[in-house]
């Protein structure tokens, strides 16, 4: 019996007509509709008259929906997986049930469209032939700030997505680990109506977040420039005893930029070289 293919579809983040006519026709064709949230889909589903049977996968059944889907495609129907808007998998469920289908032979097609970190890359103002995307940094305080700290040496521009309620206490970290020089670019509610781009120092960023309470509304995307590269700088061993030295009475990024400006060299290489000799 020929099995059914999985379909991993992209919806719009927030304009309904941001859909591919593919992506429609592939929506009315399958025999079931893999949802995150078969109440939000339903809204996309009827303003395109698409009738298609709902199963609800999400973060929290997942794994127990994964023989569901299997059984459901091995039968020969052929399944589409949503999530609540943009592509799939992107900081969203759907990684298990990807690799138990391919795993079990089954086809998976994907039928590309929206996703809010290409989207805001290509309106930031910023680095785009490297970035890193990471999604959602933690809650916490202090965790978001070790997270920070393992990124500080990349080169590519890092994309990130953040809540409302977290997008400032998320920038002024930035500010702390990064430092407050490096360019970042706000952006909210990609596709919809108040859509805004503000690309500036983090101390610009966080001044307009603090202008105007709608400016802190909505779903962000936050991107950081990369760390700048260095020129192959050589450090010497005394150097290095500076640096050990500085950095047992400050934090080893305040370290760096003292000896840094004690000997002219790039704070990331003194930063990198730290981290080698530790590691050694």
């Amino acid at each position: 019996m020929t099995t059914g293919i999985l379909y991993i579809v992209a919806t719009p983040i927030g304009n309904l007509n941001d859909i591919t006519l593919r992506a429609i026709e592939v929506l009315k064709q399958v025999d079931v509709i893999a949802a995150e949230d078969t109440r939000h889909s339903k809204k996309l589903l009827e303003h395109y008259g698409i009738d298609t049977r709902l199963m609800a996968v999400h973060d929290h059944n997942e794994n127990d929906r994964i023989q569901s889907l299997l059984g459901v495609l091995q039968g020969g129907a052929s399944v589409a997986l949503i999530s609540d808007a943009g592509t799939p998998l992107i900081s969203d469920p759907g990684f298990r049930v990807v690799r138990a289908m391919q795993q079990a032979g089954i086809e998976v097609v994907a039928i590309p469209g929206p996703c809010a970190a290409i989207a805001a890359l290509s309106i930031a103002g910023l680095p785009t032939d490297r970035f890193l995307f990471v999604g959602f940094l933690p809650a916490k305080q202090k965790a978001r700030q070790v997270a920070l700290e393992a990124l500080s040496a990349e080169q590519g521009t890092l994309v990130f997505y953040e809540s409302p309620k977290r997008i400032v206490s998320a920038l002024e970290d930035v500010a702390l680990v990064l430092g407050e020089v490096r360019v970042v670019s706000v952006v909210k509610e990609i596709t919809k109506a108040f859509e805004t781009v503000k690309t500036g120092s983090v101390q610009e960023a966080l001044a307009w977040l603090a202008e105007d309470e709608r400016h802190r509304r909505g779903e962000f995307v936050l991107l950081v420039q990369g760390a700048p590269a260095h020129s192959g700088a050589v450090i010497d061993a005394s150097t290095l005893r500076a640096l050990g030295l500085a950095s047992e009475y400050m934090p080893l990024k305040k370290a760096c930029a003292l000896v840094s400006e004690l000997t002219g060299l790039p704070k990331n290489a003194l930063y990198e070289a730290s981290l080698a000799q530790n590691k050694g």
